[in-house]
């Protein structure tokens, strides 16, 4: 059997990433702070991202057992705040488990991946990137997933690794619905911005996982594919 790791993989986009894989037949181990609200993984493992040496003892137990081929970089913070009101050390803390961590995960797996060659790595980002008010953290922790992600297409393409980013637009999860609550105008603005009209489910982004982590996207590398009902091109028109 070959292994994915999936950070943040217990609810919502997670959850959904990691019933997906298993349907497609991969053993998922799952890294996060919170028990999984599914059934969908082969072990579980609670760490906190941000304690760098735990984060690399646990994930050198992971990979002596399992043979990790594909890494989806899923966890993260958000911490928003208005530019003048940021905290550096918020934006320290968004930067640790949106940034740090998934390089530490990559370095972890990559032995395995190069042994294999062949690997698959899909780093979880947002649209956000792109600029969005109350957003400077974590704006910045994803505009720098997108440009590592590009370097590792360049770095590790030779091994038979891609590396590819999904940058999902709204999603229906318990967080956006607790955010933002049904009925409220706010929330109305937001899916008739949508040009497909629709919200976004966390079936939608794993849909694109799924194919950025099969033998068949090989040759897709360095890309950042938006999962957002057209949202992004609205955005730039």
């Amino acid at each position: 059997m070959e292994y994915a790791l999936v950070t943040g993989g217990s609810r919502n986009i997670g959850a959904a990433i990691a019933r997906r894989l298993t349907e497609d037949g991969l053993g998922v181990v799952i890294l996060d702070r919170v028990e999984p609200e599914h059934d969908a993984f082969v072990s579980f493992i609670d760490q906190d991202l941000t304690e760098v040496d735990g984060l690399r003892r646990r994930l050198g137990e992971i990979v002596s057992t399992f043979p990790v081929t594909r890494l989806v970089n899923n966890a993260g913070i958000v911490l928003p705040a208005a530019v003048d009101e940021t905290d550096p050390a918020d934006m320290a803390r968004v930067h640790a488990v949106n940034v740090v961590a998934p390089v530490i995960c990559l370095q972890s797996v990559l032995p395995t991946m190069r042994a294999a060659g062949m690997g698959r790595v899909v780093n979880v980002s947002s649209r956000v990137a792109l600029g969005k008010e109350l957003r400077t953290a974590y704006a910045a922790s994803k505009a720098g997933l997108h440009g590592m992600t590009k370097t590792w297409a360049l770095e590790l393409g030779r091994f038979g690794i891609t590396a590819n980013a999904i940058g999902p637009g709204p999603i229906r999860t318990s967080l956006f619905d607790q955010v933002n609550p049904s009925g409220d105008p706010r929330t109305k603005a937001v899916v008739d911005a949508i040009p497909v009209r629709r919200m976004g489910t966390p079936d939608d982004v794993a849909d694109a996982v799924s194919f950025l982590s099969s033998e068949r996207a090989g040759f897709v590398t360095g890309q950042v594919i938006y999962v957002c009902g057209g949202m992004t091109v609205g955005a730039a028109g």
